[in-house]
């Protein structure tokens, strides 16, 4: 199955099933490479319908303290972009469906080379990209290579993104959308839904591609309330606490399936009174 049919394929299964998904992030290598497969290869199972994997950086300047601390932990376990790609291959040999989309910042792809990176990415079976910061008037430089290997480059979207920007972060979008529900770093606060709401059906007013709404999703009934009015819910600050809270646990990645389970029942429950069940 290509990248371009995962993410199309999935979100037309979600459409119906008529409910939202679950995106679930973590960092790929926290708290170390064979802990880290255990808990991706186990994420689908759990209830998550897309991945996001964080690929480990040094200055991830648009993530909180959880997130930082993750990516630390990942690089002092010797996590580099080769091994990365690595972890989403070894997840491809058991799991051809679920989407992955890899979540970073744009410094260790240009330092691994594009059009490699892109051809790398794609042989793995990674699905998309979201690099923060990537703003589209730049993207071009990578843009080429990711079409050339199918791989989709996701837009962000965001409360200070206007009726004048958001043409031209929409203009050549792919994938889905990500509204980043808050102007912040990630884990820190909570969005208001009436306003996370609004700012949906503003967006889907201007493109066809499904909106994923994360940063601030903090539990069950917080992904719930998203679930109700996008097309998809993300949480990541909050999985990676649970991996923090746990580091010396015998059960870890099942303790991180658990709490992903309970995000999935209030994913999956948020809009059965909307379809007259």
């Amino acid at each position: 199955m290509s990248a371009r049919d995962r993410i199309a394929t999935r979100f037309a299964e979600l459409r119906d099933a008529g409910r939202a998904g679950l995106v679930t992030f973590v960092t790929a290598g926290d708290p170390t490479l064979d802990l880290s497969l255990n808990i991706v290869c186990g994420l689908p199972a759990a209830g998550a319908d897309v991945i996001e994997l964080g690929m480990p950086f040094t200055d991830p300047m648009a993530d909180g303290p959880a997130i930082q601390a993750a990516g630390l932990r990942a690089l002092a376990a010797g996590t580099t972009m080769v091994k990365t790609l690595a972890l989403v291959r070894a997840f491809r040999a058991g799991d051809n469906a679920t989407p992955i989309v890899l979540m970073g910042y744009l410094n260790p792809v240009l330092a691994y080379g594009s059009e490699r990176f892109a051809q790398d990415a794609a042989d793995a079976g990674v699905d998309g990209l979201i690099l923060v910061d990537l703003p589209p008037e730049e993207e071009e430089e990578l843009a080429p290579y990711f079409r050339a290997h199918g791989l989709k480059l996701v837009r962000l979207a965001t409360p200070t993104t206007d009726a004048v920007r958001l043409p031209t972060v929409l203009g050549g979008a792919d994938g889905f959308v990500y509204y980043v529900a808050i102007a912040g770093i990630t884990g820190t606060k909570s969005a208001a839904i009436g306003s996370i709401e609004s700012a949906v059906t503003r967006i889907k007013a201007s493109t066809d591609l499904p909106i994923a709404v994360g940063f601030g999703i903090r539990d069950a009934a917080g992904a719930a309330a998203i679930a109700r009015v996008a097309d998809a819910a993300v949480v990541g600050s909050a999985i990676v606490e649970v991996i923090a809270n746990q580091l010396d646990a015998e059960d870890l990645p099942a303790r991180v399936h658990g709490f992903v389970a309970e995000l999935a029942r209030g994913v999956r429950g948020a809009r059965i009174g909307q379809r007259g069940e």
